[in-house]
């Protein structure tokens, strides 16, 4: 009898890491395990041909393109003062939180400044990027979009009558849309400018088999879109026919939403979609082990950077 949730999977303490971790060089080895799983290599050129040296910060260099280097060269970690222990340790918590953790949240567990912890997890969140392209193979698939931000309590009288002149409810928010495959139950979702027809439409084609069979709501933006289509109205109070619902993709809408005002209570909308990339990302190695989630994050870290002021510019 298979147990209720995900119990088969093989979890981790946070005493159990602490004593995997127990140091720096813990947490050095098995960084480079993940960066380097061939073996060392130039992180600037690509040879092989590297060896120790004894520079304070970067103890390998190439000898070819002759440049010093460290694990996290290449990487978001680039650059960061902060121990290989304390990225693992932040890497384990964003890794097991359901419903994310909090730039104050890691800020008192790992004892570093707010305005660190909130750039580590951005950082951390680079690993996701190559989620915005996910394409979902599987026979079965829902789509369905959600909508964040934009309190109007909060906004001026002026700009109320100009949400109101356009005519939507959800006017004011960020739109982003998914899909889910009910295979495998990946997820593929993404912000989208607008979900009129045409946005739609791309939207779904781009990240779903030509032979998928497509469940939605009664929206007319679905109308259009070159797959087998069935869907429930809910405008009739209808959200169940047999196989016809979208309950798994709307799943996913009520997570990110607990996350969205329970943990991190307000997400601007030039990073929401980097939070939607995060909780796709985590949606779809949910079955994996603690350690191998871990790992994984790690691998696909390789390769990315993010810099401080990218992420601060333009606020909005």
């Amino acid at each position: 009898m298979k147990a209720p949730g995900r119990s088969h999977r093989s979890g981790i303490s946070i005493m159990k890491l602490t004593e995997m971790f127990p140091n720096e060089e813990s947490a050095r080895v098995w960084f480079e395990s993940h960066v380097w799983p061939d073996g060392r290599d130039c992180p600037r050129c690509g040879s092989t041909r590297t060896h120790e040296c004894s520079h304070a910060k970067s103890p390998y260099r190439c000898t070819d393109c002759r440049k010093y280097f460290s694990v996290k060269t290449g990487t978001p970690l680039a650059g960061s003062p902060i121990s290989i222990r304390k990225w693992v340790f932040a890497i384990y918590l964003e890794a097991t939180s359901l419903k994310g953790v909090s730039s104050l949240k890691l800020h008192r567990d790992l004892d570093i400044t707010q305005k660190t912890a909130w750039f580590m997890l951005h950082r951390i969140r680079e690993a996701w990027q190559h989620e915005r392209e996910t394409v979902l193979e599987g026979p079965v698939v829902e789509a369905d979009e959600a909508y964040f931000g934009g309190r109007r309590k909060n906004m001026s009288n002026a700009k109320r009558k100009a949400l109101k002149d356009t005519g939507r409810g959800a006017v004011g928010k960020t739109a982003v849309a998914g899909v889910k495959d009910r295979k495998s139950r990946h997820i593929s979702a993404a912000v989208v400018e607008r979900t009129d027809g045409a946005t739609m439409r791309e939207f779904v084609t781009k990240r779903t088999d030509p032979a998928a069979f497509m469940y939605t709501d009664e929206a007319s933006a679905y109308l259009g879109v070159p797959r087998w289509h069935a869907t429930v109205k809910h405008s009739r109070s209808e959200y169940v026919r047999g196989e016809v619902h979208t309950n798994g993709i709307e799943s996913f809408w009520a997570l990110l939403k607990r996350a969205y005002h329970g943990t991190y209570h307000h997400i601007s909308g030039k990073h929401l979609d980097r939070y939607v990339q995060r909780f796709s990302g985590c949606n779809n190695l949910r079955d994996m082990d603690t350690i191998d989630v871990m790992g994984a994050i790690v691998r696909l870290m390789v390769g990315k950077r993010i810099k401080y002021a990218e992420l601060v510019g333009s606020r909005n």
